[in-house]
């Protein structure tokens, strides 16, 4: 992985959100850091390798987030937030870089159990359900249960993993930034991109929001899962990726179907918070979003 192919790589986020209508700090960020990268005498595999995640840090214009991505990229190859701007996250192709599964199997896991993330793949080969599928007996059950426990520890340790951050985004911040987007998208003022799932004729239809928030970089789109298409909440469900100093955060915000918040806007997993939110920010019961 040299310096070059690193510079390549942020590059490419760079003018992907510019082309999607993020701040032009943000954009500069990512430039600058690209520079940093081609212009550093050392190699940065060579750095993380000596210094850690502390040596990339101390790289002008590199920081704590962009770090994060190199590290990613020392690692796996691959940058998953550079796929979500292409429009190109599938579980499929998650699962199939995984050493020992590969294409066939990696569709299979999807298909059979639905799973859409390396954390729920983690959960699956703990609880039985991997090894129900074909083609996984106990000696590859047992290879991906630890190669799956030691990449997403050593994930959680660097502050890489899209799951479980130190400090997660207010429910406040997630609500603001959910209408906005679907605002955004009902007007037709946001840019599209062309997911690669679920998507045959390659139709430009899952609008994009880029913002940048209380130290927060924060991208919003609608659920291209799977589940969210078998239930028809393509246009309900939306994911937020919220990321700050080298951690990245998942929500998803729905619009809740039953309950004291049937009707609301909520972020999946913090309802309670979201409750209290609605009880002293909406007003007298609080304020019904439809």
């Amino acid at each position: 992985m040299t310096n070059e192919r690193i510079a390549h790589t942020l590059e490419e986020i760079a003018t992907l959100l510019e082309q999607q209508d993020a701040s032009p700090h943000r954009v500069r960020a990512w430039r600058a850091g690209a520079q940093a990268a081609r212009a550093h005498p050392r190699e940065l595999g060579d750095v993380f390798h000596d210094h850690g995640r502390v040596g990339l840090e101390a790289i002008p214009h590199i920081g704590v987030h962009l770090s994060a991505i190199i590290i990613e990229l020392l690692r796996s190859g691959h940058v998953r937030l550079l796929d979500r701007l292409r429009g190109e996250v599938t579980p499929e192709a998650v699962f199939a870089r995984l050493p020992g599964i590969g294409d066939e199997l990696a569709a299979r896991i999807h298909h059979e159990l639905g799973v859409e993330t390396l954390e729920e793949l983690e959960v699956a080969a703990h609880d039985g359900r991997l090894a129900a599928v074909e083609g996984f007996g106990p000696r590859r059950v047992e290879a991906v249960r630890d190669l799956l426990d030691a990449r997403l520890a050593r994930a959680r340790r660097h502050g890489v993993l899209a799951h479980g951050p130190r400090h997660a985004p207010p429910v406040a911040l997630l609500l603001d930034v959910d209408r906005r987007y679907r605002d955004g998208a009902a007007a037709g003022t946001l840019r599209t991109i062309a997911p690669r799932r679920f998507n045959p004729g390659g139709e430009a239809w899952l609008p994009l929001l880029h913002d940048d928030r209380d130290g927060w970089s924060l991208t919003a789109l609608y659920s291209n899962t799977a589940l969210a298409h078998q239930l028809g909440r393509t246009r309900d469900w939306v994911v937020i990726y919220a990321a700050r100093d080298g951690e990245e955060d998942r929500a998803t915000v729905v619009t809740e179907t039953r309950g004291p918040l049937r009707g609301r806007r909520v972020v999946r997993g913090r309802e309670d918070e979201c409750a209290a939110w609605y009880g002293t920010a909406g007003g007298p019961g609080g304020a019904q979003i439809p």
